[in-house]
C-alpha cells in the first residue's frame, strides 16, 4: 500500500502524525510534571507544541481547562488525518492501521515479536 501513496502525501501524513503523537505526549506528561518545569523532556515538548496550540487558539474554546489543550489540538490533528487524508489519497474509508506512521510502528513491533518467539 505505501508503494501507492506519493512521496508528499507520505511525508505530510508523517508530520502530522509526529505532531499528533507529540501533543498528546505533552498532555500525558503534563499529569506528572508542571508545564514551567525544568525537566528536559517537558521543556521539550513545550517548546515544540506551544507553536500549534497557538496556531490552533481560533478552535479552541475558551471554556477548555488549559491542560486539555494540547490533547484538543491532537484530536484535530487525528480527524484530519482520518477523514481528510483518505479524500485526498482517493478512498472512501480507511480501516485500522491504516496511517502511514502507525502501520510502519505496527510492523517493527511485530517483527520485534518474532525475534522473540
Amino acid at each position: 500500500m505505501l508503494d501507492e501513496i506519493p512521496i508528499s502525501i507520505l511525508i505530510l501524513d508523517y508530520v502530522m502524525g509526529l505532531a499528533m503523537w507529540t501533543l498528546m505526549g505533552r498532555f500525558g506528561m503534563s499529569l506528572f510534571v508542571n508545564e514551567h518545569s525544568d525537566f528536559f523532556f517537558m521543556k521539550a515538548f513545550v517548546r515544540m507544541t506551544d507553536p500549534m496550540i497557538r496556531a490552533m487558539k481560533w478552535a479552541t474554546p475558551n471554556f477548555l481547562v488549559e491542560k486539555m489543550r494540547p490533547l484538543y489540538v491532537a484530536w484535530f490533528i487525528y480527524m484530519i488525518r482520518f477523514y481528510l487524508m483518505p479524500l485526498i489519497l482517493g478512498y472512501s474509508v480507511m480501516g485500522m492501521l491504516s496511517f502511514p506512521l502507525e502501520s510502519e510502528i505496527a510492523v517493527i513491533i511485530y517483527d520485534i515479536g518474532k525475534i522473540f518467539q
